[in-house]
């Protein structure tokens, strides 16, 4: 089974992957001893994948990959965005980003957003990216427990559920990772 580490301290994400991708071993960045925090300092998603993987192989020469997320609300010029993460401050807490997402769009009757994935696979020395994105809009409320970060405010287009009241099955068949995942997985099929 063909060894690929998933350039991220994120459990949830690796839980993500290895669903997505039963055919490959996926391995943390702890399986190679790395426990360092990845450099993380672009200004678009892309950048922050990319800077992520390069990062991981340069220094440890292993085939990788990385993402980065983002929550764009269009009645907030796209914000979150890059810094979904780190919204409410560094302290990257799910429910501090949540409650501050509401409070900015307390009294907005557009409530349109999109989750996007950007995944950066090094493979053998070259770089391939795969985007993956969900169009929905933001409840006005917090709905579910399940999934992680802003899960229980995001209800995906046609659907009456949050990703948060969404098993990890329905949440991953139509995630923005997922789809990201998905292309990969098809561009390795293609190999």
């Amino acid at each position: 089974m063909k060894k690929l580490v998933f350039a991220t301290n994120n459990n949830h994400k690796l839980v993500e992957a290895r669903a997505l991708l039963p055919q490959y071993q996926i391995l943390s960045l702890a399986d190679i001893g790395c426990f360092e925090e990845l450099p993380e300092d672009q200004d678009t998603l892309a950048g922050n994948a990319q800077q992520k993987a390069e990062y991981v192989f340069r220094k440890f020469g292993v085939d990788c990959f990385a993402d980065d997320t983002g929550l764009e609300v269009d009645a907030l010029g796209g914000r979150p965005g890059v810094y979904s993460a780190r919204y409410a401050g560094p302290l990257r807490s799910a429910s501090d980003n949540m409650n501050k997402l509401l409070e900015e769009l307390r009294g907005h009757t557009d409530r349109k957003a999109a989750f996007k994935t950007v995944i950066a696979l090094y493979l053998g020395g070259a770089l391939t990216c795969f985007e993956g994105a969900v169009q929905g809009q933001i409840t006005d409320s917090l709905k579910g427990a399940s999934g992680f970060g802003y899960d229980p405010v995001f209800q995906p287009l046609g659907y009456q559920h949050t990703f948060g009241q969404m098993t990890e099955v329905e949440k991953n068949r139509l995630s923005h990772r997922g789809r990201a995942l998905e292309k990969m997985a098809f561009f390795f099929s293609e190999a």
